[in-house]
């Protein structure tokens, strides 16, 4: 866990991501080092990190499973590959059935799917086999977003697994610090109250700023390799 001295809110998640790049100098110049980002806030905010640490930029899909009437409320959450986890006090404090968590679920797959082939194309998964891994969100609130994305990347068994947001709740911290190698955080308001909170411009980010910044990253990247 690592906290440094930041000013709140954030004007954006570019910002957000420069901020956060400079509290990650232990990776500049890793040649295994590979950053993932969790769509779609995420993105911006990992495009940063990647440029600043110069590391190939990539994505983890991930879906959150919201509460059926209550979307931006996380019963759980899916990735790419099948791991999915599940929040049983939401659950259970919410009367939550099966059948709603199943069918939550699949449309969510879909999502996820739709998200795949929107995003990468043709494009293959990297490798996360003894590389140095950073998932990187716009922030933390539940931690369930997240936690399904480590899970899903230490399957791949990557050397080191790294998580790193700019905004977090205390308790999405120890939760994600459970499972990860390392957190890395720049604060922790509380009362945490949301992501969006502690941002001043928080809109939507769009498919097309997705494939925009992963094509500039792709194309760096294959410059470099090339």
């Amino acid at each position: 866990m690592m906290m440094t001295a930041i000013q709140l809110p954030l004007a954006d998640r570019t910002e957000a991501g420069r901020l956060l790049a400079e509290a990650l100098p232990d990776y500049l110049g890793r040649m295994d080092l590979l950053v993932l980002a969790l769509p779609r806030g995420g993105v911006p905010v990992a495009a940063e990190v990647a440029r600043a640490l110069a590391a190939p930029l990539d994505l983890m899909l991930v879906r959150k499973l919201g509460v059926p009437g209550q979307p931006e409320l996380a019963m759980g959450a899916i990735a790419s590959g099948g791991a999915q986890v599940l929040n049983p006090d939401i659950i259970r404090a919410l009367g939550i059935s099966r059948p709603a968590i199943e069918r939550v679920t699949e449309s969510e797959q879909r999502e996820l799917e739709r998200r795949e082939t929107a995003y990468r194309g043709t494009r293959l998964p990297p490798a996360l086999a003894g590389r140095c891994v950073i998932l990187v969100d716009d922030g933390l609130a539940t931690g369930a977003t997240m936690r399904v994305a480590v899970q899903a990347a230490a399957a791949h068994g990557p050397a080191e697994l790294v998580v790193a947001v700019p905004v977090a709740s205390t308790e999405a911290v120890d939760l994600v610090a459970e499972q990860a190698d390392r957190v890395v955080e720049l604060a922790t308001p509380e009362p945490f109250m949301g992501v969006g909170a502690w941002y001043d411009r928080f809109s939507q980010t769009t498919d097309d700023e997705v494939r925009a910044l992963l094509d500039e990253a792709w194309q760096r990247e294959d410059h470099h390799s090339s």
